[in-house]
């Protein structure tokens, strides 16, 4: 009986698989506005109404493909940072670097993530949690970088007041020995992040810093120092 449901369970992982590895293609040549479920089912050889049994819409697709972006993103992230070792400065830059070697590797995904947005999807709160993956890395260097003596704040790096001050609480139950104004700046280096892979991913750097790779690890640097890690 055990042994009927395990195989049911691994047969049903294998196809979720299969769907999602699918829809992924689908990305790629159609882009998720056009991604359909009717689709998918085609090219799998399976009639529509077997699908709704593993998604019951294309936003819950959608869903589980962004959860599994975020996912694979925050899992190269971290990876840099086990691989480090231990120069704090080479750790940032060796997590810049994987999440950019991420981005170029898997471009349709991070479009998905940090693309246009979908017309008429709304992404549900499951999605938090993965998508904060890559802050909550860049956070704990901080962190760790405060706790060793080599997080300096920056003397013009403003302490948040008002509604940023309120705003910041939120980062400082993730790091509480990071200084409120390196914790503002945190914000920044990571929209910087993303900002320049989108940059470079879409086209944007074409006649300027393309080829980019000396430009992004000049600018981590740059980013490293704007954050007070010494």
């Amino acid at each position: 009986m055990n042994a009927g449901r395990t195989a049911r369970e691994r047969a049903r992982a294998e196809l979720t698989e299969e769907i999602k590895n699918t829809a992924r293609e689908q990305l790629a040549t159609v882009g998720a506005e056009a991604l359909s479920l009717r689709a998918i089912s085609r090219e799998l050889g399976m009639v529509s109404s077997a699908l709704y049994r593993y998604f019951a819409s294309r936003d819950e697709l959608l869903t589980a493909l962004i959860i599994d972006a975020y996912n694979a993103l925050g899992a190269a992230a971290e990876a840099a940072t086990d691989s480090s070792e231990g120069d704090l400065i080479d750790e940032w830059l060796s997590v810049y670097a994987a999440v950019r070697g991420w981005a170029r590797t898997y471009p349709q995904e991070y479009a998905l993530i940090y693309g246009s947005p979908i017309s008429g999807y709304e992404a549900p709160q499951t999605t938090v949690e993965p998508a904060a993956r890559v802050p909550l890395v860049l956070l704990g260097l901080l962190q760790r970088a405060q706790t060793a003596g080599r997080l300096d704040t920056p003397a013009d790096a403003p302490h948040p007041t008002g509604v940023l001050a309120k705003q910041t609480e939120v980062l400082v139950a993730l790091a509480p020995d990071v200084p409120p104004a390196v914790l503002v700046r945190t914000v920044i280096v990571w929209t910087q992040l993303f900002g320049m892979i989108s940059f470079e991913l879409f086209g944007q750097l074409v006649g300027s810093m393309d080829p980019a790779d000396e430009f992004f690890e000049s600018a981590a640097r740059q980013l490293a120092a704007f954050v007070g890690l010494k």
